[in-house]
């Protein structure tokens, strides 16, 4: 049986490769295989919660960026240059 293209034995591999715990959150079992809606590729096997987020923040890079600067506390704000003008961060 093939899942996102590989046997359940690859998965097997990966899943033993990661030491059975998700590579993300180190918290959890991993047990859904991830992989690129682009291409196809398989990147490893996450858990559900860390494979949702991805999905939900469309696998996009500078999405994830922003939603770690937003939990680090460097959110993104423009600042008040006079009134009704606002210069935006670069």
């Amino acid at each position: 049986m093939r899942q996102y293209g590989i046997t359940v034995a690859e998965r097997d591999e990966l899943i033993a490769s990661q030491a059975g715990m998700c590579p993300i959150c180190l918290a959890a079992s991993a047990e859904h295989v991830d992989h690129c809606h682009e291409t196809g590729r398989v990147r490893g096997v996450l858990c559900f919660n860390c494979n949702s987020a991805l999905g939900k923040l469309r696998d996009d890079p500078d999405a994830m960026r922003r939603a770690l600067a937003y939990l680090e506390g460097n959110v993104w704000k423009p600042t008040l240059v006079a009134q009704g003008v606002y210069r935006l961060p670069s």
